[in-house]
C-alpha cells in the first residue's frame, strides 16, 4: 500500500472511530472527504451522501446543504442506497439506552 493509500485509510479509520463515538464533525468530515476526494480518498458520492445524511440527522446544517448539493449529481437509486447505508450505520452504532 502506498503512502497516500495508507494516509487515506488512516483518515477514514480515525474519523469513523470518532463518528461512532458521536462526533458530528467527524461525520461531516467523512462526507467532505468522500465528496471531494481529499486526503487521497477516492470520490464516492454514495458514501459522501451517507455521511452528510448522518451529520444532518445530528443537527449539522452545513451537512444538509452539502447533502443537497451532491444529491443533484446522483441518481434516485444512488440516493436510496446511500440512505440504506445510513440506516444500517444507525442500527449498528446507535447506543442502546437502558432504563434503570
Amino acid at each position: 500500500m502506498g503512502h497516500s493509500a495508507k494516509s487515506a485509510a488512516f483518515l477514514v479509520e480515525s474519523r469513523i472511530a470518532d463518528a461512532a463515538g458521536g462526533d458530528i464533525q467527524a461525520l461531516y468530515e467523512l462526507g467532505v472527504a468522500y465528496s471531494t476526494g481529499s486526503g487521497g480518498i477516492m470520490v464516492d458520492l454514495i458514501e459522501a451522501h451517507k455521511w452528510f445524511n448522518l451529520a444532518a440527522l445530528n443537527g449539522s446544517t452545513l451537512a444538509q446543504e452539502c447533502r443537497a448539493d451532491i444529491a443533484e449529481e446522483m441518481t434516485a437509486r444512488e440516493i436510496a442506497e446511500a440512505q440504506r447505508q445510513a440506516r444500517a450505520w444507525l442500527a449498528d452504532f446507535t447506543p442502546i439506552r437502558h432504563v434503570a
